[in-house]
């Protein structure tokens, strides 16, 4: 078996010094200059290492920086988002409160209109019991009229058949004068004389108590004919006691509102049944014309409001738009930010004087909300805009 000569030489060399005996100084200078030669190699690797080392230290210092800018960052993003959720949960509860707002708002507006249609109702109700009313006075006035013209002529005829009549009793009393003149001349009792003597103060005293009575009687007769018109008109047949007591209450009611109390008391006692039914009509028709007047009111006063109350409504309309444009557009913001922070793979950096202006946060507590609705706002809730994105 053939060995190289270097292994040759090194069992050699082994086995001499293993048994004691000197190394050449061939052998020691080749193994000097092995040892530095690994010596110099293993000084290279060293500085090769501690370079090395420099340069992953300086990584890991960058790398610590970075970690700390991006956890920096992290928490004013984490701060920002809070703030924005809580700003969102704010403006969300504020605008439920709006909305159940305008909802009660368009209750009282629906109410609001019910009243006006009512107050419509009876307006025109009380314009037609007034033409009613107006028509019956028109329809009693022709009627007084007529009755009064008929009473005329019914005065005319007597009139003439009381000239007539005197006419009559003059001839009569002429007559008799001339039989009792005859009688004297001839010196005849009768008897027929002295009762005509007696019967004549009588007959003549029941003649002018006819003449001047005709009038009377003609006034009797127009006031019968108008109290059954008037009682017709108010009680249309009904001629119970109660139904009297409530003519007399509103005619003395009437009566005292436009004289007074105490000419009223002294009045009162007599007023005929006749006057306190055209008094009771007459206060009839001034309630009447009270009602119509203070439902015009109403209804004057119900437009106006409907009319404030619509103006109202455009404004939380267009104010209810702004919050949730800038609602959308802050959560539309918010999301952008997040998804490019996570695109930068942790290493999103922010400027040292960006900040959340609150500046332009709504205060809504500011803004004067009275509790009036117009408009039902149930498709424009934030939770249904929400679900739509």
């Amino acid at each position: 078996m053939d060995l190289s000569s270097n292994l040759d030489e090194y069992i050699h060399e082994s086995i001499e010094h293993s048994l004691g005996l000197p190394v050449s100084a061939k052998t020691l200078e080749m193994k000097l200059l092995a040892a530095e030669e690994a010596q110099r190699r293993l000084q290279d690797q060293i500085f090769l290492l501690q370079d090395r080392m420099k340069e992953k230290d300086q990584r890991i210092e960058r790398s610590r920086a970075e970690a700390q800018m991006s956890a920096q960052a992290l928490r004013k993003c984490i701060e920002e988002n809070q703030k924005l959720s809580a700003e969102c949960a704010d403006l969300l509860s504020k605008c439920a409160k709006w909305e159940k707002e305008c909802t009660l708002y368009d209750q009282d507006r629906e109410a609001l209109m019910e009243f006006g249609n009512d107050a419509d109702e009876r307006a025109k109700e009380a314009e037609i019991r007034a033409l009613e009313a107006e028509n019956s006075l028109t329809r009693l006035a022709e009627e007084l009229k007529y009755y009064k013209h008929e009473c005329e002529i019914l005065m005319t005829k007597e009139a003439s058949a009381t000239q007539e009549s005197l006419a009559l009793r003059r001839q009569i009393d002429e007559l008799e004068h001339a039989r009792l003149q005859g009688c004297r001349e001839n010196h005849l009792g009768c008897s027929q004389c002295s009762s005509q003597k007696e019967n004549q103060e009588p007959e003549s005293h029941l003649l002018a108590t006819v003449s001047g009575d005709s009038s009377g009687v003609i006034t009797v007769l127009e006031g019968h004919i108008l109290d059954k018109v008037v009682s017709s008109l108010l009680g249309k047949g009904n001629t119970t006691r109660q139904a009297k007591d409530e003519v007399e209450a509103n005619a003395h009611s009437f009566l005292e509102a436009h004289m007074g109390q105490e000419q009223c008391q002294r009045f009162w006692k007599r007023v005929k049944p006749l006057t306190k039914y055209i008094l009771a009509l007459a206060a009839g028709f001034e309630s009447l014309q009270k009602d119509k007047e203070h439902l015009r009111i109403n209804l004057h006063r119900a437009e106006e409001e409907v009319k404030v109350l619509f103006e109202e409504n455009n404004m939380l309309d267009k104010e209810h738009e702004k919050l949730l444009r800038k609602t959308r557009e802050r959560h539309e913001g918010s999301e952008g930010k997040h998804s490019t922070s996570v695109s930068a793979k942790g290493k999103r950096k922010l400027k040292a004087g960006t900040t959340i202006s609150t500046d332009r946060i709504i205060d809504f507590c500011g803004l004067e909300s009275p509790r009036r609705p117009l408009s039902p706002l149930q498709l424009k809730s934030p939770e249904s805009r929400m679900q739509k994105k």
